[in-house]
């Protein structure tokens, strides 16, 4: 997709003219990857469960799913939530499974790429083709998915900066997070954009002065058009 196709423009936010963002910083799990609640055929079929064991549908379906509704309130923690999640499916096999990296690594790791969501993929290459930087802000990449799982994604190749708390020890929303980023990639907060699926993370990259957008699992096309518009760009 060349260049001159997706030239930025300048916008116009209701308040004066607003020069274009210079980097997209998207969260990994839920915006780069599909959920694992997307995924529950791919993963019985992985484990060999029966169809529609898994019933559990977080975001899809919060009112079935008072784990979930537990972290949207903040009682548990995201990595509380996978972990009880993992142990459970673990259970259903008769194992043990100490950590969510069991869960992913069984039920994703013959073709990690299969997850990725085509949104990403497209957004990901209009937006480094454009020009611009980009750079991932995670909680738990390596710890969630294995340290070899960068190596399996050619997409992530990308990407100019990888910031993972499985390495930093530092979680958004905790101001240093964002901060780490901004400094990987020399950039001032108001010249990037922040997409994360967790509106307590928007809320920590706002507070910070970056640009946000809340992704929404259930329709990611909106979502990165949204981001788009602050390159001034289009998803096509």
């Amino acid at each position: 997709m060349g260049r001159g196709r997706h030239r930025p423009r300048r916008q116009d936010d209701g308040r004066g003219v607003r020069n274009p963002a210079q980097a997209l910083v998207l969260d990994f799990g839920g915006v780069i990857s599909k959920t694992l609640f997307e995924t529950h055929d791919l993963t019985e079929q992985a484990l060999g469960l029966a169809p529609c064991t898994l019933k559990w549908l977080g975001p899809f379906a919060p009112d079935s799913d008072p784990l979930w509704a537990s972290m949207q309130r903040g009682e548990i923690s995201e990595r509380d939530y996978w972990l009880m999640r993992s142990r459970e499916v673990g259970r259903m096999l008769g194992e043990d499974w100490p950590d969510m990296e069991t869960f992913v690594k069984r039920a994703r790791g013959a073709d990690p790429a299969t997850v990725i969501r085509p949104e990403a993929d497209h957004v990901i290459r209009i937006v480094g083709d454009a020009g611009f930087r980009l750079a991932i802000l995670s909680n738990e990449l390596d710890l969630f998915y294995g340290v070899d799982f960068r190596s399996r994604l050619p997409v992530l190749a990308r990407f100019d900066a990888i910031v993972d708390a499985t390495h930093t020890n530092i979680l958004k929303p905790d101001p240093r997070a964002y901060h780490g980023v901004l400094d990987a990639l020399a950039l001032a907060a108001e010249d990037c954009v922040f997409v994360d699926d967790q509106r307590r993370n928007i809320a920590g990259a706002a507070a910070c002065n970056m640009r946000t957008v809340l992704f929404d699992v259930r329709n990611p096309r909106a979502s990165y058009s949204e981001a788009l518009r602050h390159f001034g760009l289009e998803y096509d």
